[in-house]
């Protein structure tokens, strides 16, 4: 087991760890997608492999929050098209992590993060064409998208947690309006990073070091989500985007230096 105890880290560390537990609760009630910087920080301060298990308790905790939050926008019938593709992609992901060791891990998650701001950049490039409604999955087309988008993001979301970017796309490409998106996604994610628990236990990633940690970074997730339920109004959504964009760039590459 190579996850690292609160007492191994230095000030600046554990202050980097609290500032992306922030930013996530910020991208759980506010603009999805932020969290990709969230999971840079973590694969930089913490050992690649270890850091995907102590970051999932912090995300679900905003996942809970989020649903608090819109609990009342989720839309189910995508849910339900969505879930048995996405459990494809995390069994496939678990038999990655079976045999990945910590530089494969770190270099993937930088793969991931740079295909995720590509992947990013072009869906702001097709939201203004997106003026369909939720009921368009109901098509062959629609179930196609849904299984293709459902397994990599089980895929991305068990190897590195970062299986938020490729949901958005998905359900702002259905037509999904502000509120439908945050409520289906707050769903979506606390149930299945909680599915992914018992994996991450399994192959060593979770423990009770680990969940120290976890119980000391989850304090910062509450002022996050406040502040982005305070904020979703009023962000300038544009400008919050290329800043995300920016930095998961940057964090993809630093992954990717020796």
């Amino acid at each position: 087991m190579d996850t690292m105890t609160l007492w191994h880290l230095t000030g600046w560390e554990f202050a980097a760890l609290a500032f992306a537990a922030l930013l996530v609760g910020f991208s759980k009630t506010a603009v999805s997608g932020a969290n990709t910087v969230s999971l840079a920080i973590f694969a930089a301060v913490l050992p690649a492999r270890a850091s995907t298990g102590i970051l999932l308790p912090v995300l679900i905790a905003g996942d809970i929050l989020a649903v608090l939050t819109y609990r009342r926008h989720a839309h189910w019938p995508t849910l339900w098209r969505l879930f048995p593709a996405v459990a494809v992609g995390v069994v496939a992901g678990t038999l990655v992590l079976v045999w990945a060791d910590d530089a494969i891990v770190r270099t993937s998650i930088g793969v991931i993060l740079l295909f995720m701001a590509g992947v990013t950049m072009w869906r702001r490039r097709q939201a203004a064409d997106a003026d369909g409604q939720p009921d368009e999955i109901t098509s062959r087309t629609g179930r196609v998208k849904a299984r293709s988008y459902g397994v990599l993001g089980g895929f991305t979301t068990m190897v590195a947690n970062a299986g938020g970017p490729v949901m958005s796309m998905y359900l702002l490409s259905a037509g999904f309006r502000k509120f439908g998106f945050l409520g289906t996604s707050a769903f979506f994610f606390l149930i299945v990073n909680v599915s992914k628990l018992p994996f991450s236990a399994g192959l060593g990633l979770i423990d009770g070091r680990s969940l120290l940690l976890d119980a000391a970074l989850v304090v910062f997730v509450v002022p996050g989500a406040f502040i982005g339920k305070w904020a979703v109004t009023r962000i300038n959504q544009r400008l919050f985007e290329r800043l995300v964009i920016a930095a998961t760039v940057v964090g993809g590459l630093q992954l990717l230096l020796p």
